[in-house]
């Protein structure tokens, strides 16, 4: 993985929602065929998460049908990385990477503009789907 790409994917709490926003590209989990949208990443802990608020998201069955899936880079470089995701059962770490996340959102300069404060971490833990995002080339 070169510089540029690293560096995009280095994303901070002060990064805007532009820089935080890609396109994945996941296999449909009842069609087979490729579904492209776009979505927001996070980074936490140097590790790389998709996740939304509480809702149901048809990449996140997509993903756990077919993990295998391309992350498309869009502001600043392009990229388009071979990815795999995998879902995030365990408790404390769910906890850990939502709470992150909605403090991430409920700062002063929120960069998605969402209303604060943020949905509820208990709301987060029974409804946000979360996916743990690597790059098998990177």
């Amino acid at each position: 993985m070169d510089a540029a790409v690293r560096r995009a994917l280095e994303i901070t709490p002060a990064s805007s929602a532009r820089a935080r926003t890609v396109d994945i590209t996941t296999i449909g989990s009842k069609t087979g065929r490729p579904r492209r949208i776009e979505v927001w990443f996070y980074r936490v802990d140097d590790e790389i998460y998709l996740t939304t608020t509480p809702a149901h998201r048809a990449w996140y069955g997509n993903i756990v049908a077919h993990p295998e899936f391309t992350f498309h880079l869009k502001h600043g470089v392009r990229a388009d990385l071979a990815a795999v995701g995998t879902r995030v059962r365990d408790e404390a770490t769910r906890r850990r990477v939502f709470s992150a996340v909605i403090d991430d959102l409920n700062q002063p300069s929120n960069p998605a503009g969402l209303p604060q404060p943020v949905t509820p971490l208990e709301e987060w833990m029974s409804g946000s789907p979360l996916i743990h995002v690597t790059f098998p080339e990177g």
